[in-house]
């Protein structure tokens, strides 16, 4: 069973790592979600975002070789997909972009909810 958590946790924090490279800048995080960054406070918010994502998976990817890590980055990554999904579920009309993230995020939940089941069976 710790096999099947440490692979879970490791995929879904790759996936949180991935938006990391919008700390690089606006322009980064403009083609990556296929938006327009107009204006310092939306960037400031978007890299804050990527550094966040950052955190998330080295949380994750820690939690995969740190047992007591596990419950908790577990529920955090949770908590982080399904708002991200609902959130873009209840906005229709997002670009082709904002699809695949929410894609991923969906692979992430179920990544999740195999690591949160298989935790909870090796107790």
């Amino acid at each position: 069973m710790t096999v099947v958590i440490a692979v879970a946790l490791v995929l879904s924090g790759a996936i949180h790592l991935l938006p990391l490279i919008g700390v690089a800048g606006p322009s980064r995080v403009a083609r990556m979600y296929d938006v327009r960054v107009d204006g310092p406070d939306l960037a400031v918010l978007l890299v804050h975002r990527a550094v966040l994502f950052g955190l998330l998976g080295a949380l994750l990817i820690a939690a995969a070789f740190v047992d007591d890590l596990q419950p908790y980055a577990i529920g955090a990554g949770l908590v982080s997909d399904v708002a991200f999904v609902a959130v873009a579920r209840a906005n229709p009309g997002i670009n082709a972009a904002m699809q695949r993230v929410v894609r991923a995020d969906v692979v992430s939940i179920v990544l999740l909810v195999v690591a949160a089941v298989s935790w909870t069976a090796a107790r």
